[in-house]
């Protein structure tokens, strides 16, 4: 892999882990609000992606559309709400596997067929997630839990609903665009449970224009450089990061449940992938 690609991913994935990380921060030590802080992440992603495509575009329009934009909307929703109270690790893993396992079963349900590798993959990240969600002291509050994986299966259909649709960038920025209108109602709705402070406004800032907005345009630049197996693969390290980030900026504790999870998650969709990738797809 050419330095430049191998950079250009790895600021991607940072970027990545870097919104749970600031999401969680943001909720648990500032004053801002879940609503608030969606709003905010939004409008500035849409901001940023808008200037990023001028600038090398020109006066090109942007793309997208409207069940794109509210599925964007759903994940960044879900994504605050349910960060009210899990940790960073736990989200970031619970988002990770309902992205790919909803994919994976759209796959499924328009033909593709898991081979046996594949297929004892898929079983054991689903049993990862299940044994991460069941009662106990270290299971992560289910309401909250519940909002992250419906965060993931948001996301896995933005991706799909995304797929060749032109230029990614413009795509991007026109389904910000289109979300942020949603986001400020849902703001609206809840305008007497509004808060912020000066650090939840940054925390917000940071999460729209760099890890959301640059981060996607550094993804997207990415992307041409790498195989479709290596882009599915190097996503597994995203929960992994996020984990890190949160134990040490937060302390946050890596827990026996959520290690044993994220084996579990990580290696089934890792065999997933090798599988596909051993099968030439």
């Amino acid at each position: 892999m050419p330095a430049r690609i191998l950079l250009l991913t790895t600021l991607a994935m940072l970027a990545f882990a870097g919104n749970s990380l600031l999401c969680r921060l943001a909720l648990r030590e500032s004053a801002i609000d879940a609503a608030s802080f969606t709003a905010i992440r939004l409008f500035c992603g849409a901001l940023t992606l808008w200037l990023l495509l001028r600038l090398r575009q020109g006066r090109r329009p942007v793309a997208g559309n409207w069940p794109g934009a509210l599925a964007l909307f759903t994940y960044a929703a879900a994504f605050s709400f349910a960060y009210l109270q899990l940790d960073t690790g736990a989200g970031a893993l619970l988002l990770f596997g309902a992205v790919q396992l909803s994919m994976l079963l759209w796959g499924w349900l328009h033909g593709e067929r898991l081979g046996l590798v594949a297929g004892l993959g898929t079983a054991l990240a689903t049993a990862g997630l299940l044994a991460l969600l069941l009662p106990g002291a270290s299971a992560p509050p289910l309401q909250a839990a519940l909002l992250m994986l419906l965060a993931g299966i948001a996301w896995g259909a933005y991706s799909l609903l995304g797929r060749g649709l032109g230029d990614p960038l413009a795509v991007s920025a026109g389904n910000f665009l289109r979300a942020t209108p949603l986001a400020l109602l849902l703001a609206a709705l809840m305008l007497g449970q509004l808060d912020w402070d000066g650090p939840g406004l940054f925390y917000a800032l940071l999460s729209g224009a760099l890890t959301s907005g640059i981060g996607y345009a550094i993804w997207y630049s990415a992307l041409p450089g790498l195989r479709a197996s290596q882009a599915a693969t190097v996503q597994l390290s995203v929960p992994i990061l996020a984990a890190l980030g949160g134990s040490l900026l937060l302390g946050e504790a890596l827990g026996l449940r959520l290690l044993l999870s994220a084996v579990a998650v990580l290696g089934g969709i890792a065999l997933v992938l090798g599988s596909r990738q051993c099968g030439g797809s």
